[in-house]
């Protein structure tokens, strides 16, 4: 007779570990951190707006967590080097990045500039690539493994009407995961990249209150917006010990938007 294996629950506990992650300062990095540190995650919250941080690191204590509020700008190499160096002091050799720093300059293809195309690529895939370096290169001197977990888009696999450039990033940073997991594998670094769909966050809610972005909530399968407690689940699980097994991978989260 075969061994029956104990059945145990996941409780995504993140104790002793220290996440990264930027963009820290509005909308999906924030809740991430908040996630992040109830899990009992020590926390690098990072951004350019530091008074944003400040408030955010104090928000993460009173509830019991520990958090160390960093100036980031993510398409500067110098500004990464000094983030992770003071994050580490600080904190503990990384272990988690969530690398959610991100933006969009929205123009019709016909109308964008060299100045935003160049922008929206240095911040969503340069930045992105070169702060997951930062944290592999930290992760494989220890030997010790990690997560790296890249915040894409449902536009990394579908058409978004006047986000082509957007789409474009997105795209980039879906191939950047797929190649980095398979690089770090037998470091025991996972890279694995979250697509949301559309989440309301205070940098849409002006559209989707308006009558074009009622019109396209309509147009969606369930004719709802996201909230960001949907993607909670999915961020606990490739952070976490329970998502071991799981690199490479893109993950879409977008209650069908994208179908």
């Amino acid at each position: 007779m075969s061994e029956i294996n104990e059945v145990r629950l996941p409780n995504y506990d993140l104790r002793g570990k220290m996440a990264l992650v930027t963009g820290a300062t509005s909308g999906l990095g924030k809740r991430f951190a908040l996630v992040l540190a109830k899990a009992g995650a020590k926390v690098a919250i990072t951004g350019r707006r530091v008074e944003r941080l400040a408030s955010l690191k104090a928000e993460i204590e009173a509830m019991g967590g520990q958090a160390a509020a960093i100036a980031l700008d993510v398409t500067d190499p110098a500004s990464i080097a000094a983030c992770m160096t003071e994050a580490e002091q600080t904190l503990g050799p990384i272990d988690i990045l969530v690398n959610n720093a991100g933006m969009n300059v929205q123009a019709l293809p016909a109308d964008v500039t060299p100045e935003g195309f160049d922008t929206m690529f240095d911040t969503n895939v340069r930045g992105a690539f070169f702060m997951a370096q930062a944290a592999g290169r930290s992760m494989m001197a220890r030997a010790a493994g990690g997560r790296v977990i890249n915040i894409a888009s449902i536009g990394a696999h579908t058409v978004l009407p006047g986000l082509t450039i957007y789409c474009m990033t997105k795209a980039a940073v879906g191939m950047m995961t797929k190649s980095l997991a398979k690089e770090w594998a037998r470091k025991q670094i996972n890279v694995n990249a979250m697509c949301p769909g559309f989440i309301e966050t205070e940098l849409n809610s002006e559209w989707f209150a308006s009558e074009g972005g009622q019109k396209q909530i309509k147009s969606w399968p369930r004719r709802r917006m996201g909230v960001e407690e949907d993607l909670d689940g999915t961020l606990l699980l490739l952070a976490s010990d329970h998502g071991r097994f799981i690199t490479g991978s893109l993950f879409t989260v977008d209650d069908g938007q994208s179908l």
